[in-house]
């Protein structure tokens, strides 16, 4: 990883997944489940950690959050399925504060986001 992505990462506030994502932290992730299993868990999921659901959609398969802790956050969860028992789940999230940066908060919030669900989804390696 670069300095400029380095400093991308500790001084900003958006941090999204992707396919193609210019930090591999932030690569999409793929379980071996359909899209309502995978839907519940990452809801289950937001529940039990106490986040505060705004919106969702299941047949759209989104989940937007406020997060509410050490720093306010919302985040947006997609759930999509691209084959038969290959379902993808990317993640934004942007952090508000009165500061312009947060030190990397929102990249280790998604990390602990895809952690808990490799605990209860069948996570697919690439």
């Amino acid at each position: 990883m670069g300095l400029k992505s380095t400093l991308i990462k500790l001084f900003g506030n958006h941090a999204e997944t992707s396919d193609t994502p210019q930090d591999p932290a932030l690569k999409t992730r793929y379980f071996k489940v359909n899209k309502d299993t995978a839907y519940d868990a990452l809801y289950k999921l937001f529940q039990k950690k106490g986040y505060d659901i705004v919106a969702e959609s299941k047949d759209h398969g989104e989940i937007s959050a406020n997060i509410r802790g050490k720093r306010k956050m919302f985040i947006v969860a997609s759930v999509i399925m691209v084959q038969p028992f290959r379902t993808a789940i990317d993640l934004t999230v942007t952090v508000e504060s009165s500061l312009p940066f947060d030190f990397g908060y929102r990249y280790r919030q998604i990390q602990n986001i895809y952690d808990e669900l490799k605990q209860t989804l069948p996570y697919i390696t690439d």
